[in-house]
Order: C-alpha cells, then structure tokens, then sequence
C-alpha cells in the first residue's frame, strides 16, 4: 500500500500496522512521537494502530543534547 511518510511516498506492505512500520524502518526502542493524519498515536497503541493506503503519517524523534 502506500503511504506518505513525513511528506515523501513510500510503499508497504498492505498488513503492516504502526509497530511493524516502527520496526520496518529500525526505529525500534527510539525515543520517537508519531501523528497518523493529524492525530497523534501513543507508543502504547502502535501494535493494534492499523495503516491505510494514504494514511499521512509524520514521525519526529527526538534529540538529546546539551
């Protein structure tokens, strides 16, 4: 299916949901915040988060420093 993944098209597989995408793309265990159109989808909830062709999805990780 594809999605728009921080503003750039991206092909995946048709069943992946959130957590799958999270691992697809080595994200795994960062410290990371996901919107799904515009609505903001806690860590919690990524394995039973469904995608859908089109879903707009942004995902912003964090930076540590000082």
């Amino acid at each position: 299916m594809q999605i728009y993944l921080n503003g750039e098209e991206k092909q995946i597989p048709d069943t992946l949901d959130m957590a799958g995408l999270i691992e697809l793309l080595d994200l795994t265990g960062e410290r990371i915040a996901v919107e799904v159109n515009e609505a903001l989808v806690p860590r919690s909830t990524f394995g039973g988060h469904c995608l859908r062709e089109r879903d707009r999805i942004e995902i912003i990780q964090a930076v540590g420093g000082g």
